[in-house]
């Protein structure tokens, strides 16, 4: 982990941060990291990571008609002897 120190931090930005620690039941370092994760990491995360094939279809989904052919798969082939 990295240690990043804020100075010059606003007494009101301060005040405000240990109530809401306080009102979570967290120490002011733990609410810290829980706003910045909360900002940072996109909320589909949480689940279950996305293939690629679905990650360019939701990506591509606005655009009219557009639709990921299927691939056909061939039967995997034995290795060879060395």
């Amino acid at each position: 982990m990295s240690n990043i120190t804020l100075t010059q931090l606003a007494p009101q930005l301060t005040q405000r941060l240990q109530q809401r620690a306080h009102q979570n039941g967290r120490t002011i370092e733990a609410e810290i990291t829980a706003i910045l994760a909360s900002v940072l990491i996109p909320d589909n995360s949480q689940s279950a990571p996305l293939d690629l094939a679905t990650a360019l279809e939701q990506r591509f989904a606005p655009i009219e008609e557009f639709d990921l052919p299927e691939l056909p798969r061939e039967p995997i082939r034995t290795p060879p002897p060395f």
